[in-house]
């Protein structure tokens, strides 16, 4: 026997869909306008989870280019049936109101194999899932959107059937789920376990309010019954609860018959403990089925549990410290992301100058369609990270560095650029906060040549940023910074990422100045 110690996902990796084929779990998490779009992380413990996938890798199976800060990837699905992986997910193009949420379907054979081109299916709705019955019938599942004044928003649970030979929905589409008085019902699951049919929703909106639901029926397309304890999970009215946001959840059950449910959840800090800087993580649950055949937690309540019995020996896994390198013979690190497409030839090169990745210059960082900037999750609330680059600007709209960013109306980004008053290579920080742009403390003079190295040092609340001239004597730039600003409560529109450390490189002059990165290095304390 093990403990698992909650979140087993952390920073930004939310919305989990989780199963289990043979002795290896897997679970799918959302990337939203992060490419390449989808996470699978993959356990044999349920403990220690290594990301082994990101199967939307290719334009042709996930354009993002223009969606909105919060768009793209939403709620991915996984399953697995005879010998097949299918991967369900949504790309929403908008998100308000008027939301246009298109959903897909890709396949593979192997989990870390080549994913098939996608397959459309509709655009109903969003958090799209694919149910595969015990006699051989395969459902397709999504929640629907309504738009009009007056009704509601989130207006139940949409079931049709998917023909595999045909690639399509088939028959009637039935709506068998309205929901339960929580509201806000989305992030469907089916599960046919003896008699009855389980349907397991996420309700109460991805924040303080969320909360899992679950109805069962005896048929398929209902009517469903919910649970007369509902929720089942939340942390809706816990406020001392260290994992708040509790819910959108998945069950999976391990080979010796025991169960257990991974959810969304969020870890808030600060004032009032209300800023999630890490973004939508993920937990586990240990579950059974009670007498009445309905799913409670193990341990009693509805309360999430910060550890887990698990039944198998592991390691809680140590704090991670990574130092990025660019050679192009060596696999690319997936924890390395890039925004809303693939870095082509013209953004990024390996080659160009070996050892070092070169990133031209694009568009600022408010453009929702060309950038040149490669990051990774902030997954600690204490870490440092560090890159060297060299860059020689020779315009105020040629700009590189090391930027903390959540999205294109949240960041800081400390930056080498050019200025003619100073006559060359200045320091800065170009800082943005509901896009509000700032440039909050006085420009530094730089040698107009050489090598530059930049810090940032985070610690829960605060951002402290340093820079270096030899690498080993840092200098504070600026004074200290508000790290609760790069979370989803700070922002003034609808947010649901996290966090991202790393590298850009602008030229809005649009002749592509290049910058030389050296390494990139991630330490957690």
């Amino acid at each position: 026997m093990g403990v698992a110690h909650n979140p087993i996902l952390k920073g930004f990796n939310p919305d989990p869909s989780i199963i289990r084929v043979g002795d290896d779990y897997y679970i799918a998490t959302s990337t939203f306008e992060w490419f390449p779009g989808v996470q699978i992380h993959h356990s044999r413990d349920l403990i220690n989870w290594k990301v082994v996938a990101q199967p939307l890798n290719r334009r042709s199976q996930l354009d993002m280019v223009g969606v909105p800060d919060s768009g793209g990837v939403w709620a991915p699905c996984l399953s697995y049936c005879d010998g097949t992986f299918y991967l369900v997910y949504t790309n929403s193009h908008t998100k308000d109101r008027l939301k246009d949420t298109h959903n897909y379907l890709v396949t593979c054979d192997r989990i870390d194999g080549q994913w098939s081109d996608p397959v459309y299916i509709n655009s109903y709705g969003f958090d799209p899932s694919l149910f595969h019955d015990t006699d051989g019938r395969k459902w397709f599942v999504t929640m629907e959107t309504d738009f009009r004044e007056g009704r509601n928003r989130f207006s139940g649970i949409l079931l049709e059937e998917y023909d595999e030979k045909q690639q399509k929905c088939v028959g009637p589409v039935k709506k068998i789920f309205l929901g339960s008085d929580i509201g806000v019902t989305e992030g469907p699951h089916l599960y046919h376990l003896g008699e009855y049919y389980y349907l397991i929703v996420a309700e109460g909106g991805t924040e303080k309010g969320h909360a899992v639901t679950v109805a069962r029926s005896k048929q398929i397309d209902g009517p469903y019954e919910i649970d007369p304890e509902n929720p089942m999970l939340t942390s809706r009215d816990k406020p001392w609860a260290m994992l708040q946001r509790a819910g959108h959840a998945s069950i999976v059950q391990a080979p010796g018959g025991q169960w257990f449910m991974v959810h969304l959840c969020g870890r808030p800090i600060g004032p009032d403990e209300g800023y999630c800087v890490l973004g939508r993580e993920t937990a586990i649950q240990s579950i059974y089925f009670n007498e009445d055949g309905w799913i409670r937690l193990t341990g009693g309540g509805n309360e999430p549990f910060e550890s887990v019995t698990v039944p198998y020996n592991g390691q809680m896994p140590k704090p991670i410290h990574k130092k990025y390198t660019f050679s192009p013979d060596a696999p690319w690190d997936m924890d390395l992301q890039f925004l809303r497409r693939p870095m082509e030839e013209d953004t990024m090169s390996l080659t160009a100058r070996p050892g070092y990745m070169r990133l031209y210059g694009k568009e600022s960082l408010l453009s929702k369609f060309k950038q040149a900037l490669v990051a990774r999750r902030q997954q600690s609330f204490e870490f440092e990270a560090v890159t060297a680059l060299e860059f020689e600007p020779d315009y105020f709209k040629q700009m590189a560095g090391l930027v903390y960013y959540y999205n294109t109306t949240q960041y800081y980004y400390l930056r080498v650029s050019y200025d003619e008053v100073m006559g060359g290579r200045m320091l800065a920080i170009l800082s943005c906060d509901n896009g509000e742009y700032l440039e909050p403390f006085e420009y530094v003079k730089l040698p107009d040549t050489g090598k530059v190295w930049l810090k940032a040092a985070c610690d829960y609340a605060v951002v402290k940023f340093y820079y270096s001239l030899d690498g080993m004597n840092y200098t504070q730039y600026g004074k200290d910074c508000d790290a609760l600003r790069i979370s989803d409560e700070h922002i003034d529109t609808s947010a649901f990422t996290g966090a991202f450390i790393g590298m850009c490189a602008q030229d809005m002059s649009g002749f592509s100045k290049y910058a030389d990165f050296e390494y990139f290095e991630y330490i957690e304390k």
